[in-house]
C-alpha cells in the first residue's frame, strides 16, 4: 500500500462533500437507515451506499438521508425507516442494495409504499 497524496484527499473530500449534500438535501422525506452494530454486519453499509449512489443519480435534493443505530429488530436487518411529511412512516427490512432502489424509485419518489419490503406502518408507542 503506497502513500496517499494531496489528490487522493481530494478526491476522498469531494466525494464525502457529495454525501454530505445528500444528507443535508430537503425536508420533503427523510430516509433512515438503521446502522447499528447489527444491521452493518448484515449489509447496511451496502443499502446505505445504494441509496447514496442512486440518489445522486436521480438528483434527489429534498429528501433527507441519514443513519441511527439499532432499530431493535436485528433478525430483520438491514432495516430503513421512510419518513414522507404528512404520511404514516414505513420501516423496511431485510434489505439489500436493490430492494432499497426499489424503495426509493416506488415509495419515496413515486408515493407507493413497497409493501413486499415493509415491515410495519406507523410510529411505535410504548405505555
Amino acid at each position: 500500500m503506497g502513500r496517499i497524496t494531496v489528490d487522493d484527499l481530494k478526491k476522498i473530500k469531494e466525494k464525502h462533500q457529495a454525501t454530505f449534500k445528500l444528507r443535508e438535501g430537503g425536508n420533503r422525506a427523510k430516509v433512515t437507515v438503521h446502522m447499528g452494530t447489527c444491521g452493518i454486519a448484515a449489509g447496511a453499509r451496502a443499502v446505505m451506499d445504494a441509496l447514496i449512489d442512486e440518489m445522486a443519480a436521480k438528483e434527489v435534493k429534498d429528501v433527507i438521508l441519514t443513519t441511527s443505530g439499532c432499530a431493535g429488530f436485528c433478525v430483520k436487518e438491514p432495516m430503513a425507516t421512510v419518513e414522507i411529511v404528512g404520511e404514516a412512516p414505513v420501516k423496511y427490512c431485510s434489505l439489500n442494495a436493490d430492494k432499497m432502489r426499489k424503495v426509493l424509485n416506488e415509495h419515496v419518489i413515486g408515493g407507493n409504499v413497497v409493501e413486499e419490503y415493509a415491515l410495519v406502518v406507523g410510529s411505535e408507542t410504548s405505555y
